[in-house]
């Protein structure tokens, strides 16, 4: 159901509107899981090193997914707080119509140029193969990602963060036995992990649009409702492009860094491969509570209350930081255990590698839960700018510093000690630029 974030106690409107979104975020990372899981432990590491290698690659195109969900989200949140329900529908339409055309192009150049991108990052021979199969299958499964992120979008933007939940918790449970029932049944590789996660996101996607644009229908409206709009098309591509280019160059930025960790063998390729899965999941539900923070920013907004985004900030800085804690020391004193449920035979290299990535990341949640919730309300209000500056910041921060650092004594050690750096440099710019905003001097909401 719908639900307006601009009336009620802002921490208990947030919690109740971001502790869904945290759990839908759990079981669409089981996706990405569950096929590192399956490939590690029912086909061998070198299966679970090419799907953690093509994984770097697929997050060029979730980033773009990614942006035009925000985009949408973030101007349908803002007709949606201001109860202009004809803007909000022409948002939605035009968010839909630019995102098909957006995801035709990236199939157009991106099925013919997989093997291309996996020779670009030094893919070892061994697990090639394997990776582009999953890649050249994951390619056609895009119109069903773009649209998914474009439906839960639009439920987070009418504050509904429910119904995404419900659809991703059988959907992504779905998915772990079709994975196990295709590979250990069907005995179809790496092709069978990624055909699960196909047709279970397929599934998913016509469901949630299905339901989407029922709801929409149910919205009562005067007047013709165009179909596309160029002026609110600029709207959206003025936060969407920015989160697009965020996302893109971050998604670079891990391809570099996963040639650099390419270099050091398949075995630390599988330790890395089973730790980032882990590291992914914490850090997409940082972000994905920040995107819930920049759906509530919006709609207050579009309502003209910026004293509740002042509670909002709080109280997702205590939101994050509750979930930070538990989820660090499960990291860094339980690690060995959660990575082998990746593999099935290890290796001493495979394991401390991972081993090794986690206890050094895993302190660090802390800060980079606080620079999301910072960027989450930058980015709805609008802000894209300085949200810009903290991430390419951050990015560029940790790419140089795992060349440079991966070539001194530390080897492969010195590639996971710029995480932390880029993270604590970037916080620092995003909580800045936070105080700065437009709700400033605001002292009541």
């Amino acid at each position: 159901m719908n639900q307006d974030l601009t009336v009620g106690r802002p921490e208990n409107v947030l919690w109740k509107f971001c502790l869904p979104l945290f759990g839908s975020i759990i079981f669409q990372q089981l996706y990405n899981i569950a096929d590192s899981l399956v490939a590690g432990k029912f086909i061998g590491e070198n299966a679970l090193a090419a799907v953690g290698n093509s994984y770097e690659i697929t997050l060029i195109f979730i980033a773009f997914a990614f942006g035009c969900n925000i985009g949408c989200s973030v101007i349908v949140s803002q007709f949606f707080g201001a109860k202009d329900y004809n803007g909000m529908k022409t948002a939605v339409y035009t968010s839909m119509i630019s995102s098909a055309v957006l995801c035709l192009l990236l199939m157009i150049s991106g099925i013919p140029g997989c093997r291309g991108l996996l020779s670009l990052i030094n893919t070892p021979e061994q697990i090639l193969t394997d990776s582009q199969l999953y890649l050249d299958i994951y390619m056609w499964g895009l119109p069903f990602m773009f649209f998914y992120n474009i439906a839960t979008g639009i439920f987070s933007a009418m504050g509904d963060s429910r119904t995404p939940f419900l659809f991703l918790a059988v959907s992504s449970t779905v998915n772990i036995a079709v994975d196990i029932f295709f590979v250990t049944v069907l005995h179809m590789g790496v092709a069978g992990v990624a055909w699960a996660t196909f047709l279970c996101q397929g599934a998913s996607c016509i469901l949630a649009v299905t339901v989407v644009l029922r709801r929409l229908k149910s919205i009562r409206t005067t007047g013709h409702i165009p179909l596309f709009s160029l002026p609110v098309f600029r709207k959206v591509a003025s936060i969407a492009i920015p989160s697009i280019l965020q996302q893109s160059f971050i998604s670079v930025g891990n391809i570099v860094i996963q040639s650099v960790i390419n270099s050091f063998g398949a075995s630390v390729i599988a330790g890395y491969a089973a730790a980032v899965k882990l590291n992914n999941l914490v850090i997409t539900s940082f972000t994905t509570l920040g995107n819930g923070i920049s759906n509530y920013t919006a709609q207050n907004m579009g309502a003209k209350k910026p004293g509740r985004i002042k509670e909002g900030f709080r109280a997702g800085i205590k939101l994050v930081w509750l979930l930070s804690l538990p989820l660090c020391l499960l990291y860094f004193f339980a690690g060995r255990w959660l990575l082998y449920l990746f593999m099935d035979s290890p290796t001493g290299t495979a394991v401390q590698t991972g081993i090794l990535f986690l206890r050094i990341l895993a302190p660090f949640y802390f800060v980079v839960s606080a620079k999301l919730v910072a960027d989450g309300t930058l980015r709805g209000a609008g802000i894209m700018k300085r949200f810009m500056v903290s991430t390419f910041t951050d990015l560029i921060l940790r790419v140089v510093l795992a060349v440079l650092l991966s070539k001194t004594a530390l080897g492969a050690t010195g590639i996971w000690c710029a995480w932390p750096i880029g993270w604590s440099v970037a916080t620092a710019l995003s909580v800045c630029f936070y105080h700065n905003g437009p709700w400033k001097n605001v002292k009541h909401s």
